[in-house]
């Protein structure tokens, strides 16, 4: 989130977090998700998500940081993100995948039994999800110390989506999900349960997951963003 972000009307309407977070001219937590830059995902949707679920009194964001330089150190380095085998767990980009030959011919089959036979089409919906860790604390620290499980843990959850199920990319405090669904079952029943069965397996798998949310809070939010891909 920028300066931009915030007119001058609403920003008393803000946590006073959010304003402290808004000075900056850019956002240090947006820029460690390589799928937010590729899909253009604005961080503001973060922030909203993170804010619609919390009271303003009460509001608490690990989201926010000084605009320190580094010494010695890439941020990278810092916050885990130096390739290795945890890198080799992502597919095609979420470009290359949303846009693949494959959802192409599907499509294109489709459209061909539908012209022949409408009782004969299977109806697939895709979806791109997003939605942070409570507070959007950074508790996926350094990501290759989680990502075979947490991929795994969410791949295990097709069944509840009524299809397939991929984690995108594992950020620090937030998480991309591209879903395929059956349309059986709506965005929110399928979010529901994806959350519920992950963060049980995740907070059961990792004692330091556990003691960075502390005390009884859940280690997703509430809140969730999706949009259709095809």
């Amino acid at each position: 989130m920028t300066k931009s972000d915030l007119k001058m009307s609403d920003s008393d309407e803000l946590p006073q977090k959010c304003r402290e977070c808004a000075k900056l001219k850019v956002s240090k937590t947006h820029s460690n998700c390589d799928i937010c830059h590729e899909l253009e995902f604005p961080e503001a949707i973060l922030c909203d998500l993170n804010r619609c679920v919390q009271n303003k009194a009460d509001f608490q964001c690990q989201a926010f940081r000084q605009a320190l330089r580094l010494v010695g150190v890439t941020a990278k380095e810092m916050l885990g993100h130096d390739g290795g085998s945890g890198e080799d767990l992502r597919r095609e980009s979420s470009k290359e995948l949303f846009h693949s030959d494959k959802v192409k011919y599907e499509r294109a089959l489709a459209l061909q039994k539908l012209g022949r036979d409408p009782d004969s089409v299977i109806l697939q919906l895709k979806y791109h999800f997003a939605w942070n860790v409570s507070h959007r604390m950074s508790v996926f620290v350094p990501a290759n110390d989680f990502i075979v499980f947490v991929h795994n843990t969410f791949l295990g959850c097709s069944e509840a989506a009524g299809g397939f199920v991929q984690l995108l990319y594992l950020a620090p405090d937030h998480v991309h999900l591209y879903v395929e669904s059956d349309g059986e079952r709506s965005p929110e029943d399928m979010v529901h349960d994806i959350k519920q069965a992950t963060a049980n397996a995740i907070l059961e798998e990792f004692a330091v997951v556990r003691n960075k949310l502390g005390g009884n809070i859940d280690l997703w939010d509430e809140a969730y963003f999706v949009e259709t891909v095809g």
